[in-house]
């Protein structure tokens, strides 16, 4: 038997529907499910960073009917998260989702799933310097298409880093849908709306590293 990775222990407080991470997950779905149902389009494009075993995203496809009108791209490094994920997109026939092991920290992952409709950040900025999150959001104008929407996460710690993080997706383009911040858990679910040109994506260097 392989033996469980940091990042698939990682899930498991989902179990327990009143954990943070599950109160968390369920704000993010219930604002995928809201985009979904305020775009009509026939065809919309998902990128999800560092996606883990894709809870967010196949989550809410799993029970809609226009599910198959999403076109998803999912980056996850660690091989158990990534046959996770693909697992329960087989089993919900989300066969417009992809499940890619990449490191979402490298502009060239990215490469055939931006410009996205909308941009997940979930469980990124938290587990990355302060430094590389400002540097990732400058970068986000090179993932969304027009009129994208990002959701993100952040957890609120001693030094809380959301006030930069909210001005600095302001000064890249994107304009506060919604920002959450329950006052008895620490974590952060912000929501913007791209509202400049696109910029084309530069397939060489580094968004992000993770740290360990």
């Amino acid at each position: 038997m392989t033996a469980q990775t940091h990042w698939q222990a990682w899930h498991e407080p989902y179990a327990d529907e009143n954990s943070p991470l599950s109160r968390r997950l369920r704000l993010v779905q219930q604002h995928i499910a809201s985009w979904l149902d305020q775009r009509c389009d026939e065809r919309l494009t998902v990128v999800s960073a560092c996606a883990g075993q894709g809870h967010d995203l196949i989550g809410v496809l799993a029970s809609r009917t226009d599910a198959q009108r999403v076109h998803g791209t999912l980056l996850e490094y660690d091989a158990g998260n990534v046959a996770a994920a693909q697992a329960a997109a087989d089993q919900a026939g989300l066969s417009n989702i992809l499940i890619r092991q990449a490191d979402a920290g490298q502009h060239s992952s990215y490469a055939g799933a931006v410009p996205a409709d909308l941009v997940l950040m979930v469980g990124v900025f938290g587990n990355i310097s302060d430094a590389d999150v400002e540097r990732t959001v400058a970068a986000l104008p090179r993932l969304c298409a027009e009129g994208a929407t990002v959701i993100w996460t952040r957890a609120r710690r001693d030094s809380d880093l959301t006030p930069a993080v909210r001005e600095w997706l302001r000064d890249a383009g994107f304009v506060e849908q919604a920002f959450h911040a329950p006052d008895d858990v620490r974590f952060s679910v912000g929501v913007h709306r791209f509202e400049n040109p696109p910029q084309p994506l530069d397939p060489a260097g580094t968004i992000f590293a993770f740290l360990d």
